[in-house]
Parts: C-alpha cells; sequence; structure tokens
C-alpha cells in the first residue's frame, strides 16, 4: 500500500479515488483476521459462524467452509439455519444445495421463509423468479414480502425497489430497518435524501445505525464519520452492523478501529472487522455490493478467429457446480463455412467471466461434415446436481443433419452416448441455445426442416419433444411456416400463463410468431412481433427478477439487400405484455463493419451473460462473452 494512502487513511481524509484502491493487509494482520474468523467459524454460536463462513469465503477459504458445512445441511431440522449453511456453502462455490432454499421459499409450514428469500438476496439467486415474484405479491407476510423484493430488486426488478423506498418510513420499526438496510445497498444517490429525512426522526438507536450504514454506502460523508463513531458504541448490534458495513461502504477511515474490534469481547464483532479489514484489501467489487460497486458492463472476445480456426460461433453458457462458467462454441477448421469441419470446444472461467481457462474439445467431428450448434442445459432446470445435457447437431450432407443430445453426470468432464433427437430424413437446424425445459418437465426442441439445403430449401418448423428426461424423443403435430424460404431458426419461450410462444426468422422484414397451448405439439396461424428484423436469428426469453421477456436481435431491415440487411445493430428490448409490444430499446453492438448474430442467454445472480458470434470484415468470425447487470436494461437508453 502506498504510504500516501496509509496516510490519508490513518486522518480519515481517504477521497472517492482512494476508496477504489485495494489496502493490503500485512501477514501479521492477515493472519490476526484469519484467526479471528476461524474461531467464530467452529465457536458454538451458530448466526456468528455464519458470517465467519461469509468472511472466510472473501478471504479464499472456500473449501473449507464447505467441506466443514455442506455435511450438516442434511442432519439441520431448524429451517432457518439449514437457510444459513445452504446459503454459506453457495457463497463458498457449491451450487448442488441451492435448490433446498428455493424448496424452504415454497414450503408454506416451513419457518424459514423469510430467511430463504434473505439467503436468495445475499447470494444473488432468484432460479426462474417464479417463487420470489409469488412471495413479493402476497400481503400477509410482510417481512417475507420485502425479502422477496430485496432478492428481485437485485435482479433488476425496478417495481421491487419501489416498494423498498415505500417501506423506508413504515411504523414498524424492523420494517423500516429491512428497507433501509436493502436500500443502501441496492439504491442509489436519489434514496439518500428520503433516508436522511427518516434517520432525523428515527428514535430507535439501532434503526438509526441502519440507516447511517445505508447511507455511508450511497457515499454520505456526515455517515461516513457517523459510522466510525457507532464503532465505540457500548450497543454489541450497533458496532456489529458497523463493523460490517464499513467494508461495503469502503469506509477506509475507519480501519485502524476495525483492527482493535478484532479484540472485542463480542464475536460478531470482531468476525465482522476482520470480514470488513479483507474486503479493504480487496477490489471494491469482492463484495459484490452495493451495485454501484459491481455496475460495470464488460465483454471479452474469448474465442478469437485465426487462420487455422477461422470461425468460432454458436454458443451456449452454463453455471458450473462449482460456481464457474462452462462456455461451450463452434470451433471451425480449414474453412467458415456452414458445412466446413468443426468440432465443439469449452472453456471455463472462475470469475464471472472476466478471465478464463484453456480450451479442450467437448465433442469431437463424428459427423461426415461437423458437428456444431452447441445447446448446454441442466436436466432438470433448478437443481444444479442434476446431469448437465449438451445438445449439438450432427451434420453429414446438405440432406443429412440431425440433433443429438449427450449427457454428463460429472459436470461436463465426460459424456453419455448421442442420442438421436430428429430420427427422421432430412436437414433439421436447431440453433445453439436453444432448447426449453418447462414446467411440467417437458423438453422442447425448436427445429426448423427441409429435405435438401442445397437447394435453397424451404424450411418449415416444428418442436420435438421430450417427457422423460430427453431419453426418448417425438415430432409435435403442427408444422409452423411462412412465405419465401419458411420458417427458419425458431425459439421457444414459456409464457406465465402456460402457453409457449415461437419465434422464427423470415425473408419478410419481420420476426414471425406462433403460440401453443398443449406444450408445443399444435401451433397457432402465425403472427410477428411489433419490430423490424432482417433474415438473422432473434433470441428471446422470460427474465427472472419481473417475469418480462427480453428480445435480443438485429434491429434493422433493408428491404431488396442480401439477408434483408446487415446483421448490426445487436439489440435488445423489453416487453411487460407478454410480447405485444417492447420498449427500452438498447443497442449492444452497433460497429457498421461487424456483424452479430447467433446470440446465448444466460440469466446468471445479477447478470445477463451473452454469446454471440462477431464477423470482421474479412469474414472471420470470433465468439463474444458479455456481462451486462440486468438492471441496465431497464434504465431508459
Amino acid at each position: 500500500m502506498p504510504t500516501q494512502l496509509l496516510f490519508l487513511i490513518t486522518l480519515g481524509v481517504a477521497t472517492a479515488a482512494d476508496r477504489h484502491q485495494p489496502v493490503p493487509l500485512t501477514d501479521e494482520l492477515r493472519q490476526q483476521c484469519l484467526s479471528v474468523l476461524q474461531e467464530a467459524f467452529f465457536s458454538p454460536e451458530f448466526w456468528p459462524s455464519m458470517h465467519a463462513a461469509e468472511a472466510l469465503t472473501l478471504a479464499g477459504n472456500g473449501a473449507e467452509v464447505i467441506a466443514a458445512l455442506k455435511p450438516r445441511i442434511e442432519t439441520e431440522q431448524d429451517h432457518q439455519r439449514r437457510c444459513g449453511l445452504v446459503r454459506e456453502v453457495v457463497r463458498a462455490g457449491d451450487r448442488t444445495p441451492l435448490k433446498r432454499l428455493f424448496e424452504t421459499l415454497a414450503d408454506l409450514s416451513s419457518n424459514g421463509r423469510v430467511h430463504a428469500a434473505e439467503s436468495l438476496y445475499k447470494i444473488a439467486e432468484v432460479g426462474d423468479g417464479r417463487l420470489l415474484r409469488t412471495a413479493f405479491a402476497q400481503k400477509e407476510n410482510l417481512r417475507l414480502r420485502l425479502m422477496a423484493a430485496a432478492a428481485l430488486a437485485r435482479a433488476g426488478n425496478p417495481h421491487a425497489v419501489q416498494v423498498l423506498r415505500e417501506h423506508v418510513t413504515h411504523s414498524d420499526v424492523e420494517i423500516r430497518k429491512i428497507a433501509g438496510w436493502v436500500l443502501g445497498l441496492l439504491g442509489g444517490p436519489d434514496d439518500a435524501p428520503a433516508l436522511n429525512k427518516t434517520l432525523a426522526a428515527e428514535t430507535d438507536l439501532l434503526a438509526q445505525a441502519y440507516f447511517v450504514n445505508a447511507l455511508a454506502c450511497l457515499g454520505d460523508d456526515a455517515a461516513r464519520r457517523r459510522l466510525v463513531e457507532n464503532l465505540s458504541s457500548t450497543d454489541p448490534a450497533i458496532r456489529t452492523y458497523s463493523a460490517e458495513f464499513a467494508g461495503y461502504s469502503r469506509c477506509l477511515e475507519a480501519r485502524s478501529k476495525l483492527i482493535e474490534l478484532l479484540a472485542d469481547d463480542n464475536v460478531d464483532v470482531r468476525t465482522r472487522a476482520a470480514q470488513s479489514l479483507i474486503a479493504f484489501s480487496l477490489q471494491p467489487s469482492a463484495l459484490q455490493l452495493p451495485v454501484a460497486a459491481n455496475n460495470e458492463e464488460f465483454s471479452v472476445d474469448v474465442y478469437r478467429a485465426t487462420k487455422v480456426h477461422p470461425r468460432y460461433s454458436e454458443g451456449s453458457i452454463v453455471p458450473l457446480r462449482n460456481g464457474s462458467l462452462l462456455y461451450a462454441a463452434t470451433e471451425f477448421a480449414g474453412g467458415g463455412a456452414d458445412h466446413s469441419g468443426a468440432t465443439i470446444v469449452g472453456r471455463v472461467s472462475p470469475d464471472g467471466g472476466r478471465t478464463w481457462g484453456e480450451s479442450r474439445t467437448l465433442q469431437e467431428n463424428i459427423g461426415k461434415q461437423n458437428v456444431m450448434s452447441v445447446t448446454l442445459r441442466r436436466m432438470p432446470p433448478g437443481n444444479d446436481a442434476a446431469p448437465l445435457g449438451m445438445f449439438f447437431l450432427i451434420k453429414n450432407s446438405p440432406t443429412d443433419l440431425k440433433v443429438a443430445l449427450r449427457v454428463s453426470h460429472d459436470d461436463a468432464e465426460t459424456f453419455g452416448e448421442p442420442v438421436v433427437v430428429t430420427p427422421g430424413p432430412g436437414y433439421h437446424v436447431m440453433n445453439n441455445d436453444r432448447v426449453t425445459n418447462l414446467d411440467s418437465g417437458r423438453l422442447v426442441c425448436p427445429v426448423a426442416w427441409t429435405d435438401d439445403v442445397s437447394r435453397g430449401g424451404h424450411f418449415v418448423s416444428q418442436c420435438f419433444l421430450s417427457d422423460d428426461g430427453g431419453k426418448s424423443w417425438r415430432a409435435g403435430t403442427d408444422r409452423v411456416d411462412q412465405p419465401q424460404r419458411g420458417a427458419m431458426e425458431p425459439e421457444v419461450v414459456e409464457l406465465d400463463d402456460g402457453r409457449l410462444m415461437m419465434i422464427v426468422r423470415t425473408q419478410l422484414g419481420i420476426i414471425a410468431t406462433s403460440y401453443s397451448s398443449d406444450g408445443g405439439d399444435h401451433w397457432s396461424t402465425p403472427g410477428k412481433l411489433a419490430v423490424v428484423a432482417p433474415e438473422s436469428p432473434a433470441t428471446i426469453r422470460a427474465i427472472p427478477g419481473t417475469g418480462d421477456l427480453l428480445l435480443v436481435w438485429n434491429n434493422t431491415f433493408k428491404p431488396g439487400a442480401g439477408h434483408g440487411g446487415p446483421r448490426t445493430p445487436l439489440a435488445a428490448a423489453i416487453s411487460r405484455d407478454a410480447g405485444q409490444t417492447w420498449t427500452l430499446v438498447r443497442n449492444l453492438e452497433t460497429d457498421p463493419k461487424s456483424g452479430y448474430a447467433y446470440t446465448s442467454v444466460l440469466f446468471h445472480k445479477d447478470r445477463l451473460l451473452l454469446s454471440y458470434y462477431v464477423s470482421a470484415a474479412d469474414g472471420t468470425i470470433s465468439s463474444r462473452f458479455r456481462s451486462t447487470p440486468v438492471r441496465h436494461f431497464y434504465v431508459s437508453p
């Protein structure tokens, strides 16, 4: 640490720029922090032990946390404590018990529902969002509603944030504390006046500390000073929460007092002081909160085209059981045409997509031409302990293209034998990242078919369905068609009312639609979305935190141009009415010299993760990863 920065911290005059710099721990101080945490972790006091687990994970000791806590999950009978155990195991890097939090939330007789919602908020998990949205909609249990609101707000739900704001002045002090606590981490500068007003009127000393901590996180200098003062409070609860929020607010001027608190007579105070000192030694984003410290949108060209591999495209991303991300893509060799030789490769990121490991082959070329267009899915979804399915295309000729599935029981280390999804004759196209898991358990593969693509091919779209976890498949009854080259590259999304919406690529300057009320067997007369589009694939998904629909597509159309215009810009829009209208249109990529298409979409924690191909002027194609906070899509461009 620069001597000047340490001097400024000692004087208590650290600037905003200073607060973004890590303040390293000496070996001696780090060991002192770890000793405090180890003592608390193995203490008989349950919740301080969970707080110590959180801090140990932050310090890089997640494996120790998992080893000690995971065996206790199955034997813990108290649902509230079980939520704490699951939360810290997941935070430490083992996602397999995550489903237990959703099971507790769904159990109307459980005493742990509020704790489940709170835990989901703390680790930024919402699943498909439906259980949390139900808990948010109910009015009988206000604490449950607010903790569900917190989880949904972190996942980008603007209405949930507004509801939290409305409860800052609630007559119940416990409700006020929850609202203030969460707004300090999820709100913005516009929330400071209301929080300051509530603080001025607050008579409960602990509640005052909550609002002081919230304001400190929002950058209020007076609140930072009061936070430091509160570290000397005679109330151990005030000292505990102030010590914790010193780290969230990057209140570096509290550092010397936090070091003193490592010897406090209260185990939770000691634990939170150690946690904040460790947080100071890391980047501000290490705690992932407040949102202002984790607001970055970034992209990485994970697979760059080379002379040997001139095309990387059609990718899919999935979280692995250890919390890392697996990004699979098609790697072409010897040429970049759709019929050139190709395999499916994968790379893993341990840090949310900022860095990626070495590439390895997930699927060798077992086709006469290639394998391509990968989809990765948990089977069933919502259970990270479940097998991982890898769907892909086996291309033999212009008249022989099949969809296949291989299943891994060891998280993509190995895969079983291929199961053919589309056994009939013809050319079956299923785009990357396209398989839909329905609430009923049915798997839906949307496929466009033609008998011979070499003759131009007129495509019709239909779904292939499995009701036994992918072991067997059958073709849906109806096919969806469109004029000219037909209905191409379909995508299916399940709506809140249980219907399926299919969208298809066309040559008409539109994205065509059709609806099914029986899980993909029969389809309605086609309609269209209220957007323009070239002859390019679009991707549509439900946003877990809101239930709204997100569309990612090329927002352009030029009649008479090849493919109806360029595949740029790449844009996104939101529909709050099941696809009838689209708003909040924003561009993701705009370079007129590049093309962007074949997008995969994954909602992961509080972020939207995309992959898509990037075509260059020389004809090469790379594959790009993009990470954006979901809340960005609800801000007017």
